[in-house]
């Protein structure tokens, strides 16, 4: 199957993960590959490079199951575990190409750059699947838009489930 065809999702989440969001997203990019997936991240480390370790553990030879939209003008920048790296020059900005390359957002915990892809996802109408990440309000009052999971396996199934095409 060409990769243009297979689903793609985003692995979000902070640089600095705990040994609970490594692990968290470690499993995300292995169930992901093992569904046919893509998994699209920001390419550099911590989730971002947990999910693509996952995934690449996890991967028929079939393909790229990594993408990485990097934040400067340097492939070499990549996590180890990217298969196809590409330099944005972007910065920050990247998060929304990261985004918008893809059908469905898997958050693992995550800091102010993980809101800033969560709300450009939900802006972009993406569905976005929660594992220990931000919750919504508004005028105090919860909004439910981000899917809350309960493990990788949940968040998995209901982002593929969701994701378009």
């Amino acid at each position: 199957m060409r990769v243009a065809e297979r689903r793609h999702v985003a692995v979000i989440g902070p640089g600095d993960p705990s040994a609970e969001e490594r692990a968290q997203a470690f499993e995300v990019g292995a169930l992901l590959a093992r569904a046919g997936a893509v998994v699209v991240c920001g390419g550099l480390g911590g989730v971002m490079e947990e999910a693509c370790r996952g995934a690449r553990s996890a991967a028929a030879d079939d393909g790229p199951v990594a993408i990485g939209l990097l934040p400067g003008l340097d492939r070499d920048a990549a996590n180890l575990f990217v298969d196809v790296a590409i330099p944005t020059g972007l910065g920050e900005l990247r998060n929304g190409l990261v985004v918008r390359a893809s059908d469905a957002v898997i958050a693992v915990g995550g800091a102010f750059g993980t809101l800033s892809e969560i709300a450009l996802a939900l802006k972009a109408g993406r569905p976005v699947v929660g594992l220990g990440t931000w919750q919504l309000s508004r005028a105090g009052v919860a909004d439910e838009t981000i899917v809350a999971a309960s493990d990788p396996a949940e968040a998995v199934a209901v982002a593929l489930a969701a994701a378009r095409g």
